[in-house]
Order: structure tokens, then C-alpha cells, then sequence
């Protein structure tokens, strides 16, 4: 299965995906945490227009296609802005299993660490995503989660349910402190 967490900057992404590393982890599940941060440190050449956002997206898509034939989870926490590019990735993984972060842009602007949207407001960051560029909400993700309403720990139990109730098994059922 492919973990894909997609949301405007600063909705949750990458803390709740720490939160299910930890939670698989625990449980012996084989996972592996890609985040869009991380990969653009590496690939630092990867630029933010349309297209190349749609081809970071699609090469995370593959990542995770070939992570998950290999028996290992990847939890992709990724804002992945273009319908086009997660539907790629949705074809390209056996078992797909999309969260959008649906938290309202006033609470992703208020929680922002790095000031990142308060540069794009003052023309500083050019196709930031949200207030510049484009975020087209999936059409047709198997969970929603606002981020500003629930906690990290209830959206993690919201998952795992979720998890559980398509896989017909019973996976786990605990959540972090």
C-alpha cells in the first residue's frame, strides 16, 4: 500500500505522516517516510512551475510504486498540487490510499514555520501554492482530515480505522501521546 498525504503548506502533512512512521514502526510494519522537503534537498534542482511540479510529483509516484512492490509502505507527505500528477501516481502504485488535509488556509497561514506564506503575500515567493499557484483538491481521495479541528492523534485513529476497515483485518489500534 502507498500512504499519500496531500494539502496546502503547513496543513499537517508532515507531521502526521511522522506520527504513522512511528505508529508501523511499533507495530513491525516495513515503511518508509518520503517527504517533499527532504527530496527537494536532494534534487535541489526541481523547480515550482506547473510542469515541474507535476514531474517532482510523478517521480514520487514512482519511488513509492517501487517501495511498495519491494513489501514496504511509503507514507508520502506531499502538498502534490495538480490532480493530473497524484492521479499518476494513483496509477502507478498496486494499492493507493489518499488523505487530503483539508485545513482551511487561514489555519495553515497562522501555524506557517518558516513565514513562507507571509513572503509569497509579500510578493517574495513567486508560484507558492495556495496564494500564488494553484491547489486542486482531490476529487476522489479516500480520506479527508481537518487538520484544524482534529488533532494529530485523532486523524492518526481516523486512519488506522480506515486501514482497517479496507483491509478487512485488524491492523492495530493505538495512537501516540
Amino acid at each position: 500500500m502507498v500512504i499519500w498525504i496531500t494539502g496546502l503548506p503547513s496543513s499537517g502533512k508532515t507531521t502526521l505522516a511522522q506520527q504513522l512512521v512511528i505508529l508501523f514502526e511499533k507495530n513491525r510494519i516495513p515503511c518508509e517516510h518520503i517527504d517533499s522537503d527532504q527530496i527537494r534537498k536532494v534534487f535541489s534542482n526541481t523547480g515550482y512551475s506547473k510542469s515541474a511540479r507535476n514531474e517532482h510529483t510523478k517521480m514520487v509516484g514512482y519511488w513509492a510504486s517501487r517501495l511498495e512492490h519491494f513489501g514496504v509502505v511509503p507514507i508520502v507527505s506531499l502538498i502534490s498540487p495538480y490532480e493530473e500528477s497524484r492521479n499518476y501516481a494513483r496509477r502507478a502504485c498496486s494499492d493507493f490510499f489518499e488523505i487530503h488535509l483539508t485545513t482551511a488556509l487561514t489555519v495553515c497561514e497562522s501555524r506557517d514555520p518558516k513565514g513562507l506564506y507571509k513572503k509569497a503575500r509579500n510578493g517574495e515567493i513567486r508560484e507558492f501554492t495556495g496564494i500564488s499557484a494553484p491547489y486542486e483538491a482531490p476529487t476522489n481521495a479516500e480520506l479527508e482530515l481537518d487538520t484544524g479541528t482534529l488533532s494529530i492523534c485523532d486523524s492518526t485513529r481516523l486512519i488506522v480505522n480506515h486501514l482497517n476497515t479496507r483491509s478487512g483485518k485488524y491492523l492495530w489500534n493505538s495512537c501516540l501521546k
